[in-house]
């Protein structure tokens, strides 16, 4: 079990000092480095599963594998922005999983994982003329954002021939979500062409027949808060528009779709729920000629691969009562889960209450709120959470945090990046970490905060 194994990694990394006990570090200036450690240990670190990724992505792979005909072909790629992390990205490689990226930067970090051109697919909406001309040049996959795009492509495409694979994304305005801020399929989506505005389904057609070179079309309809059967319907309707595109070009012109990622996460308990499995199920039921091997399909989940695999820990520093109300002050909050900060109603995490030695906490139960330890009221993991009564050096576990969370840090209060090692667990329950990324130290912050610099502002 997941939860198991993140249990055993906790005591495990508090016993290996990968987190300083309460009292003893300052964030940014981490207290001595325990053995085999990734450097000095902070009071704030972040572990991943690796076995947990694998079986992530063997489980997409092999739920798309059950559906698809016979000769269909599917690349599998993950969001990059969901984990910026460079070890990260060479594990799901090495799992069969290309990569999505959405910026130079991005970009950079998959090469650096080495993931092969084609195996990578580039999506953006302000894609410059310079990341067009690299991708085309490296044979990297495009998918082209709106017309102004397109006529950069044409310009790059008739000044020399192209390996890489160039499509077109729709926006099928189907509606929202639960989550209006990461819906992509609204009437308004600053995504993709909207194909339901007067005039666009036309203009895109005659976009494909003008343009031979035009092979892919891709689409976007899932997000956490974005029911299963909304992103089964954003499917159908690229389907069906690429049918009518083949049908004028008279010639299967379309031989690939892209279907986006954006599978919602169960953020309430350990369960992994809703699947890939059942996605694909309904893919098979909604759209059977999507799947009958006529086209090849690529994939770009993202949180749905990672973000169960992810465990933060932080100490508790202070406890105190405000309003009657019992406050836990951690070095977990803002810099971490900048969602769940800004809206907790929309990204709530799970808070898990551990001891001194990273054991779970037992016994009754007290209405609390669990504080992060950024400068602003808001900066609350929980707040009224019903949790055993934490105290001074507990540990704080926040599972879920895989995605979007500690891989993509926040700089409020130039609070530090903390480290994030991976682990895996033996079948005797020994548990063995690898560096992800080292903690960032107060000298990283200096640097990146121009203080090679300090007086160019007064000379």
């Amino acid at each position: 079990m997941a939860s198991s194994r993140r249990d055993l990694a906790v005591r495990a990394a508090v016993a290996r000092g990968l987190l300083a006990p309460a009292g003893t570090a300052e964030p940014g200036s981490p207290g001595p480095a325990s053995p085999g450690s990734a450097g000095p240990a902070g009071p704030v670190v972040a572990l991943l599963d690796v076995d947990g990724v694998r079986a992530s992505a063997a489980a997409l792979t092999g739920a798309f594998a059950a559906v698809t005909g016979a000769g269909a072909g599917t690349l599998h790629t993950f969001a990059v922005k969901a984990c910026p992390l460079v070890p990260v990205l060479r594990l799901l490689a090495d799992a069969g999983i290309g990569a999505e990226v959405a910026s130079p930067g991005e970009l950079a970090l998959a090469r650096a994982a080495g993931v092969p051109p084609s195996r990578t697919v580039l999506d953006s909406p302000a894609k410059t003329r310079a990341e067009l001309r690299e991708a085309l040049a490296l044979g990297i996959a495009v998918n082209a954002d709106n017309f102004q795009e397109l006529a950069r492509l044409d310009a790059l495409v008739a000044a020399g021939p192209t390996a890489a694979p160039l499509g077109l994304r729709v926006n099928p305005q189907l509606g929202a979500g639960s989550i209006g801020a990461t819906s992509t399929a609204t009437a308004t989506s600053k995504f993709g062409v909207a194909l339901r505005d007067e005039g666009a389904r036309d203009a895109v057609v005659r976009a494909f027949l003008d343009r031979p070179w035009l092979t892919r079309l891709h689409t976007h309809t899932g997000s956490q808060g974005v029911p299963l059967a909304l992103m089964a319907e954003g499917a159908r309707a690229a389907y069906e528009l690429a049918e009518e595109i083949n049908a004028e070009a008279g010639r299967p012109q379309i031989d690939t779709l892209d279907l986006g990622g954006g599978l919602p996460v169960n953020f309430a308990s350990d369960e992994e729920t809703p699947t890939h499995a059942a996605y694909a199920r309904l893919l098979a039921g909604t759209v059977p000629g999507l799947l009958d091997g006529r086209y090849r399909l690529v994939t770009e989940f993202g949180r749905s691969l990672l973000a169960k695999h992810g465990t933060v820990l932080a100490r508790v520093e202070y406890t105190k009562t405000s309003g009657g109300r019992p406050i836990a002050v951690t070095h977990a909050g803002v810099q971490l889960a900048t969602r769940t900060v800004y809206a907790p109603e929309a990204w709530p995490l799970r808070v898990l209450a551990h001891d001194a030695e990273g054991r779970p906490r037992t016994g009754g139960e007290v209405v609390q709120d669990v504080a992060g330890p950024a400068c602003f009221s808001g900066d609350l993991l929980a707040a009224g959470r019903s949790l055993p009564l934490l105290r001074p050096g507990d540990v704080v576990v926040v599972p879920d945090t895989g995605a979007y969370a500690f891989a993509t840090p926040y700089a409020y209060n130039s609070l530090p990046r903390p480290a994030v090692h991976g682990f895996t667990v033996a079948d005797d329950g020994t548990v063995s970490f690898a560096t992800v990324r080292e903690a960032q130290t107060t000298e990283d912050l200096l640097r990146e905060s121009g203080a090679a610099h300090a007086d160019a502002l007064v000379r």
